[in-house]
């Protein structure tokens, strides 16, 4: 039973780790492209993960593909906002048939602090006294 699920499992992962590797490859910019990345690497390398575990069937296995999993859940989507946040900040121009910026004119360039929607003027952060 348990070595049926772990194949599964790793069918699964392996999978989601070859969509993300399409999607890395075919998306049109950095945006989808990370999106593609973190969402289907991150889910995939736990399904592997989830799967060696049973595999192995060993508590000390379990642990690190535990600990393995715990991490990636916490520090990818982290990773994926700090690159997103310094593509879009330097300038890297979003794919042409992106329907909305919502962050177009909310950003001060200087500070990098986002205003608030009613602090808008004319799409504009307005200036502090």
């Amino acid at each position: 039973m348990a070595g049926d699920l772990s194949q599964v499992f790793l069918l699964i992962g392996t999978l989601f780790m070859f969509l993300a590797a399409l999607g890395v490859a075919r998306m049109p910019d950095i945006f989808t492209r990370m999106h593609a990345s973190t969402k289907s690497a991150t889910l995939g390398v736990g399904c592997l993960m989830l799967g060696a575990a049973l595999h192995f069937n060993d508590i000390g296995v379990s642990a690190r593909a535990l600990a393995v999993i715990v991490f990636l859940f916490i520090t990818a989507p982290v990773a994926a906002h700090m690159i997103g946040r310094a593509a879009y900040f330097s300038g890297v121009p979003l794919w042409p048939g992106t329907l909305s910026d919502e962050l177009k004119g909310r950003y001060d360039l200087g500070t990098h602090a986002l205003a608030a929607p009613d602090q808008i003027h004319n799409g504009l952060p307005e200036e502090k006294n």
